[in-house]
C-alpha cells in the first residue's frame, strides 16, 4: 500500500520536511499530562505554560533539537516508609513535545506557582523577490 501525504501533491515541491514534521508531531505520544496552555501575547510572541505542580526546577529539563522543543519532567518517588490512606498525587514522569516553525526561538523559561512558562519569539522572514533569467541554448 502506498502512503499518500499532502507533500506528494505536484504543486508542493520541496515540502517533504514539513510532511515529516507533521508525521513526527502526530506520533509524539503526548498524553493529556501535564495540561498546558499556548498563548499569543503579541504578533510573534508566544508562551507555553505547563501545570507542573509538585515538580522542582531540577526535576524539569527543556531541550531544543531540530526545531522540536521537548519538555521533560522526572520526579523521585519519596514514598519510602510513608503509609498513604489515599494517593492521588503520583510521582510521575512526562514528556511534552512541540514542533517550532522556522524562525521561532526560545526566549527563556521560568516557574511560578506550580506553572512552567516557556517564552517563544518568532521573527518575520523578509519577503524576497528574485528574477530568474532565461538562457538561450
Amino acid at each position: 500500500m502506498t502512503k499518500i501525504s499532502f507533500a506528494s501533491h505536484p504543486f508542493l515541491l520541496g515540502f517533504e520536511q514539513l510532511d515529516r514534521l507533521v508525521e513526527r508531531t502526530a506520533k509524539s505520544g503526548n498524553e493529556g499530562y501535564p495540561p498546558y496552555n499556548i498563548e499569543q501575547s503579541a504578533d510573534n510572541t508566544y508562551r507555553i505554560t505547563l501545570a507542573v505542580a509538585g515538580f522542582r526546577e531540577e526535576d524539569l529539563s527543556i531541550t531544543l533539537e531540530n526545531a522540536q522543543l521537548v519538555i521533560r519532567g522526572r520526579q523521585v518517588d519519596d514514598a519510602d516508609g510513608r503509609i498513604f490512606l489515599h494517593r492521588g498525587i503520583a510521582a510521575r514522569q512526562f514528556q511534552r513535545s512541540f514542533v517550532l516553525a522556522d524562525g521561532v526561538e526560545v526566549g527563556g523559561a521560568s516557574m511560578e506557582n506550580g506553572l512552567l512558562h516557556v517564552d517563544l519569539q518568532g521573527s518575520v522572514p523578509d519577503a524576497v523577490v528574485q528574477t530568474i533569467s532565461i538562457k538561450k541554448k
